[in-house]
């Protein structure tokens, strides 16, 4: 009999079953060699009193502070019991948009197209409160340079941006010394987002432009680097470094402020907008795994649930996650002795922890992957979960049966089932599942010219690569 050895190769679900690509890879992540578990959500924090529209972490020297917005508050995670505090200004908010952060040196601003930018000071405030009676009510707010940018100035003004005074957060007017001004971008549309950094990259319905400092008179140089391709919802927007990535009308793409890239061509775009409830892409939320080199998108489905979708920029390669979460974000904890693990988090069984002791989850002042479960920040170190990555269609000769399996599996077993048939246009029925024994076999037999291999990781696995199929040639009559 025949040993074939097959890779887990790229998942391409925008491709034909028979291209080689593997036809679904399911709560994990690429890495080098095959893929890794993306673990299940496990509750952080305690239960704020609204659902979460939004997390933000802000850090300064060793101070870390965690913040959270829904539809009529603000919320700070207070770090000794994890509970989350209402630190709204008084009279709270309203608004349909979710909320969008920024660090300012100690200052977090936020705004909500509905009220004021606002402004709380770490260290000393105890409340949010209006940056200034004269900051605008914005959408979208980011750091440029030494300057806060805010864009689409509500429904009046969707195609204004507006910068305060150079490192003064609180001054907008300008003229005299202020270099604080507006600007109006002609084409593009709305303003759906912003980049911030060394230049600002200012994302419009049809349009990408690039704010550069020039100084005065003018202060700042608005240059169009994509003109018909822009950005369709500002909460798809993720940025790691000078990289912003975004979804368009027509997939996913990243930008540095001067070239625009396709990341999602031919490979996951025509997957993602079958699979979204596009009625719904305002609640799309994204989100940075600095750790795992990932970008996530959290968007709901059209089953009325979410979705995730996993990128790996390094890589340059897919996977997918089923989720309960409902936002994805950021978050950097405070240390977390043994002793406090009990009394701050409740954690008197340590199977019950979302994470190992070593964890940078109790390390403290660590940027990790989280997000938040209606009412709850999450954080994604729960177990691992209903993985399973499926092979493309196999042929390895007319009429071929499959003996046996042996994936390819770290630290772990695997759960096996086949779909075999003759013909390409044949039903695809998969069989009974076989789980491997301890010498990581499993033993079937399925007959057909074409199959396909799911594979179903179990234990406490670590890499899946791939799996060898010990196949005989069988006569036809």
């Amino acid at each position: 009999m025949a040993v074939q050895r097959l890779k887990f190769t790229e998942w391409l679900p925008d491709q034909p079953a028979n291209s080689g690509a593997l036809l679904d890879a399911k709560n994990v992540y690429p890495v080098s060699m095959g893929y890794a578990p993306f673990n299940n959500a496990k509750n952080y924090s305690g239960s704020a009193t609204e659902n979460l529209n939004k997390i933000f972490v802000s850090k300064y020297g060793d101070l870390v502070q965690a913040f959270a917005g829904g539809s009529t508050k603000l919320f700070k995670l207070d770090n000794t019991d994890l509970s989350l505090d209402d630190v709204s200004k008084s009279g709270g908010y309203s608004s349909t948009d979710a909320w969008n952060f920024t660090q300012f040196g100690k200052v977090i601003l936020a705004a909500n197209n509905s009220s004021k930018i606002q402004s709380w000071t770490l260290g000393t405030s105890t409340a949010f409160a209006d940056v200034d009676t004269n900051a605008p009510i914005a959408k979208y707010v980011t750091v440029v340079r030494d300057f806060v940018f805010a864009a689409h100035l509500t429904s009046s003004f969707p195609s204004t941006v507006q910068w305060s005074d150079a490192n003064d957060e609180t001054l907008w007017v300008s003229g005299g010394t202020s270099q604080s001004d507006s600007q109006v971008l002609p084409d593009g549309g709305s303003i759906t987002g912003l980049s911030g950094g060394e230049i600002g990259i200012i994302f419009l319905e049809k349009a990408i432009y690039r704010a550069s400092y020039i100084g005065s008179p003018f202060y700042w140089q608005f240059d169009v680097i994509s003109r018909g391709l822009g950005c369709i919802e500002g909460n798809s927007i993720a940025q790691y470094g000078a990289t912003s990535f975004f979804l368009a009308d027509d997939g996913f793409y990243k930008t540095d402020g001067t070239i625009v890239e396709q990341i999602g061509t031919e490979k996951v775009d025509r997957y993602f907008f079958n699979d979204c409830r596009l009625t719904e892409i305002k609640d799309i939320t994204a989100a940075v795994d600095p750790v795992k080199k990932l970008v996530v998108w959290n968007y709901p489905n059209v089953d009325g649930g979410r979705s995730i979708l996993i990128y790996n920029w390094q890589l340059n390669k897919w996977s997918r996650a089923t989720t309960d979460s409902t936002v994805v974000g950021n978050l950097a904890t405070v240390g977390v002795t043994l002793e406090a693990l009990e009394t701050q988090l409740g954690y008197t069984n340590i199977d019950t922890m979302p994470a190992s002791l070593d964890d940078r989850l109790f390390v403290g002042g660590r940027f990790l992957f989280a997000g938040a479960k209606d009412d709850t920040i999450v954080t994604f170190t729960g177990s691992t979960y209903n993985s399973e990555l499926i092979t493309g269609d196999i042929e390895l000769g007319y009429n071929t049966v499959i003996n046996l399996v042996k994936p390819q599996i770290d630290n772990g077993s695997a759960n096996i089932k086949i779909a075999s048939r003759r013909e390409l246009d044949d039903n695809i029925a998969f069989g009974t599942s076989v789980t491997t024994t301890s010498e990581g076999r499993a033993n079937v037999r399925a007959a057909g010219r074409y199959h396909r291999v799911s594979v179903s990781p179990t234990g406490n696995w670590t890499t899946a690569v791939g799996l060898d199929l010990e196949v005989k040639q069988q006569g036809t009559r």
